[in-house]
């Protein structure tokens, strides 16, 4: 692997490099990367030289080190925050079908938003729950290893140019309300309803080195897996197991898959397509 299609034909970034790069992550800032998948590392450390137009591997260890405020840019960029409120509307419809009523049948219910990025996700789910009667039960936890985004989703604040998204999204999950319900326009920001996220707690959580810390009723990590490798991937999927209490379900994002996970005979799957799996 090399970075020669960036234009810094000086510049080689192979497996070494990257391992040069994980190792002074680790020691300065206590993150791991080790066992993030290999490709998808190494596209995001050309895209941060291409931004940063880095001249060679020392500077940019130098700045890992050194500067807090681009390890926070580098950290956004490495672990990719892509998201959308209502995300993959038929996922949602599932959980609805399937999650709901069993929710609806526990005097209170857990909930952990693994990676949850800038919060669309737990915010889909706050206003699902809201919906059906359910929100002033919910202890909501939501984790994501990057301060930044937390602070995003903890605020509720998104661009006012996400709002035919969102809408689109909303009316496609089949919406019993309309979405303008839950939120205002502030100059150029759709705020949403405080309520939706006061049952909320947001905190710096790295699934990496992170151990289970409660028991949850469901778990969502979607989109998060595919950016491990099998080994990470496994060690993950055994933390959420010993988070679930029994018949807990757990949500994978649908280009994902629990097969070489040793855990996978512990669950059964109730949406093959949505990749929506529960405690046996």
């Amino acid at each position: 692997m090399d970075i020669t299609q960036s234009g810094y034909s000086n510049v080689n970034i192979g497996v070494e490099e990257l391992k040069r790069i994980t190792a002074v992550v680790k020691e300065s800032h206590n993150i791991d990367f080790s066992h993030y998948a290999i490709s998808s590392f190494h596209r995001r450390i050309v895209r941060i030289y291409e931004l940063f137009k880095f001249k060679s591997l020392e500077e940019l260890i130098t700045k890992i080190k050194s500067d807090k405020v681009f390890f926070e840019i580098f950290l956004k960029e490495v672990t990719v925050n892509t998201t959308e409120l209502f995300r993959d509307p038929a996922f949602w419809h599932d959980i609805r079908k399937i999650v709901i009523p069993e929710l609806q049948k526990k005097p209170v219910i857990n909930i952990w938003h693994a990676g949850c990025s800038s919060g669309e996700e737990p915010l889909s789910m706050a206003i699902m729950l809201f919906e059906n009667n359910l929100l002033q039960r919910v202890k909501n936890f939501a984790t994501d290893i990057n301060t930044d985004v937390l602070k995003v989703a903890q605020s509720g604040r998104y661009p006012e140019r996400m709002l035919p998204q969102f809408e689109e999204a909303y009316a496609n999950y089949g919406g019993n309300r309309k979405l303008s319900d839950y939120y205002k326009i502030m100059g150029r920001e759709l705020v949403f309803d405080p309520m939706l996220l006061q049952q909320t707690t947001y905190r710096q959580f790295d699934l990496v080195i992170g151990e289970s810390f409660s028991k949850f009723d469901m778990i969502f990590c979607r989109n998060v897996m595919i950016y491990f490798d099998k080994v990470l991937q496994d060690r993950v999927a055994k933390v959420f197991h010993e988070s679930l209490k029994p018949n807990g379900f757990y949500a994978l994002g649908t280009k994902e898959s629990m097969i070489w996970c040793s855990v996978n005979h512990l669950f059964k799957t109730v949406s093959t397509d949505n990749k929506i799996y529960q405690v046996r």
